[in-house]
């Protein structure tokens, strides 16, 4: 897996031709992106494209789409059910894993200046990434559509663009470019061909008219039938299973009620399992209890069978056993990233909830950079005992060899170099930790408490491991000599 992961889930206006969708889609593909759905809908005539990748890789690939989009799209001549101001209406960037929020914000400020810059497309910002709150809400910024903002974009400061001219591009219109939260798309058909009905049900559900917060809705027509078209922008405090109730509530109100509905795009398999445990009423439900959820775990190293105590046993007995590997090195890294992994959940479980909603920001980019903090420092377990096991094997080859301790120094340097990083990384950690104190549940002091004490300890033994392997390095030689003094110079610091 990479070490970001980002989504990028562009919608364009077009989705009946499928040529069209298809070159954009061809557009995009950039090496460290990868499609994951597609979706076209001929009565929005819309199409969504998933994206996911690193995140230098998926800007670019978004950039190359919106530029393919422009050539080929023409909104003087386009006719839909869903609002529209641009060939490319909006790209939303959605961090996933290695990235915060944040990060995405920088992201979609980088492809929106780029969009104004390479097609002469005028770009506004939205969501998290927006300059200013009431951009925050699409809505706001797409009101009058294409048609609106062409004629009012050069003379009404609201509506001059983030990036580029005040001046919509003749065929492709403007674009939306902006960071959030995973979004979902569903839409409920209801028994009826009367769209009044599915614009009353929408008005009743969204936050901007006294409905659930995390709810964005509207009523159309399709395929003959009323639906109410909605975007749920947090499944986690607004599940979906209670918007479906809603709204057949709702529709009940009109003599009415739900047919099916759909899911445009993907959907967090936790929104679905929410969903099963409303309907179903399983008593204890964890998610754990889902033999695909508890089979990844397991096999991807992130629990196992017979408790917590399983887990770790096996490392536990590694480090008691008679051989040199894994040492205190190990241990170390071990420490470290159970540090970063207690400070995660202490983050992760007070953002988004109302008492901690000031602090959103903060907790997001702690979230983002401990997840990384914590990879790494896994990843210095193995590595650790490897730089060990080459050490010993270039003083076996000095003793066949005469090659005055270069050898040896050279294992050295990377021996040192580990637990240096380490030390480093369980230092920010702490870091991290401590700021976390004031911003999040107190409830859970204890859990930051040893999960600092943790990174203090990693970064004692990381910091041995350094003096002691700079300490076997053979002076005189010049790039040698240098690096030893600029990792005792490191460690000095840590220390203080």
């Amino acid at each position: 897996m990479p070490n970001t992961l980002v989504e990028c889930v562009p919608n364009f206006s077009e989705g009946r031709d499928k040529a069209k969708v298809d070159a954009i889609v061809e557009a995009m593909k950039v090496p460290g992106v990868y499609l994951l759905d597609r979706e076209m809908d001929a009565d929005h005539n819309r199409c969504v494209i998933t994206l996911v990748g690193e995140r230098e890789a998926i800007q670019e690939a978004a950039i190359r789409g919106v530029g393919r989009a422009a050539e080929l799209i023409d909104l003087t001549q386009h006719q839909g059910a869903h609002p529209r101001m641009g060939a490319a209406d909006v790209v939303p960037f959605i961090p996933i894993d290695g990235v915060t929020l944040e990060d995405c914000v920088a992201m979609a400020k980088h492809v929106g200046a780029e969009i104004a810059k390479r097609f002469a497309i005028p770009v506004y910002l939205y969501e998290a990434a927006a300059a200013t709150p009431v951009r925050q809400n699409l809505e706001n910024i797409r009101r009058g559509q294409f048609e609106g903002i062409r004629a009012e974009i050069e003379t009404n400061p609201a509506r001059k663009p983030d990036f580029g001219e005040a001046k919509v591009h003749p065929t492709a219109g403007a674009t939306v470019v902006g960071a959030r939260k995973f979004l979902i798309a569903y839409n409920v058909f209801l028994n009826t061909a009367d769209v009044d009905v599915a614009k009353k049900i929408a008005k009743a559900v969204r936050a901007s008219s006294g409905g659930f917060r995390f709810v964005k809705g509207a009523g159309f027509l399709v395929r003959g039938m009323a639906q109410v078209s909605m975007n749920l922008t947090d499944f986690e405090q607004t599940p979906i299973a209670r918007v479906f109730e809603t709204v057949k509530r709702e529709a009940a109100r009109y003599g009415v009620m739900p047919v099916s509905s759909e899911i445009v795009g993907l959907i967090p398999k936790s929104a679905i399992e929410q969903a099963a445990e409303w309907f179903l009423q399983v008593e204890n439900f964890d998610s754990s209890l889902i033999l695909e959820n508890r089979l990844a775990a397991v096999m991807g190293g992130k629990t196992a069978v017979g408790g917590l105590r399983a887990g770790v046993e096996p490392f536990i007995e590694q480090l008691a056993a008679p051989t040199a590997t894994p040492g205190g090195g190990s241990a170390a890294a071990a420490s470290g990233a159970m540090a970063a992994g207690l400070a995660h959940m202490v983050a992760a479980m007070s953002r988004g909830k109302k008492a901690y909603l000031q602090y959103e920001a903060q907790l997001s980019e702690a979230i983002g950079r401990l997840a990384t903090l914590r990879e790494e420092l896994k990843a210095a377990i193995d590595a650790d005992a490897e730089s060990y096991n080459v050490v010993m094997k270039a003083y076996r080859a000095a003793r066949e060899t005469d090659d005055g301790g270069v050898g040896v120094n050279a294992a050295l340097k990377q021996a040192t170099s580990v637990p240096l990083g380490v030390a480093e990384r369980a230092a920010e950690v702490a870091r991290i930790a401590e700021t976390l104190k004031p911003i999040t549940n107190p409830n859970m002091a204890s859990d930051l408490t040893t999960g600092i004490a943790l990174a203090q300890a990693a970064l004692t033994g990381a910091l041995s491991n350094v003096e002691i392997n700079v300490g076997s390095m053979k002076a005189g030689f010049a790039e040698d000599d240098a690096f030893a003094s600029q990792a005792r110079a490191r460690a000095a610091r840590l220390k203080a």
